[in-house]
């Protein structure tokens, strides 16, 4: 049941990044799919952690940017789905510190929806629960 779980955060994740790209630049690309919902889990992880607020919506904000770049690399090599060669501090015109700076209160939201919804899951699936042991 954990991957059911894991799986319905992923294109939760998915789902929403590509929704934000398309109410932001009128179309998006499959791979911001997949990128969206990587980024949703992992920010899921970081969650589990104890740290501060701050240092968490910093390391969130990290997690997306490395994520973006990644992506950027492996699928936007023509800059034919985003393109910030024109930005400021931009590497290889893939990330921007404009949008890292952006990722931090959208990494906050997503946290708090993430765990939200993890305990709305638990609900739903109560066999998806870790054991204590």
């Amino acid at each position: 049941m954990q991957f059911v779980k894991t799986m319905t955060q992923f294109c939760v994740g998915g789902s929403a990044y590509v929704a934000l790209e398309l109410l932001y630049r009128r179309r998006s690309h499959i791979s911001m799919f997949g990128a969206g919902g990587l980024c949703y889990v992992l920010l899921g992880q970081l969650g589990r952690r104890r740290l501060p607020p701050a240092l968490q919506a910093g390391c969130g904000a990290g997690i997306i940017t490395a994520v973006e770049l990644t992506t950027g690399l492996l699928f936007n090599r023509e800059y034919q789905v985003w393109d910030y060669r024109d930005q400021p501090g931009n590497v290889l015109g893939h990330i921007c510190p404009a949008f890292t700076a952006m990722w931090v209160p959208l990494g906050i939201a997503a946290l708090e929806l993430y765990r939200w919804m993890d305990g709305e899951l638990d609900r739903l699936m109560p066999s998806s629960r870790p054991n204590p042991s």
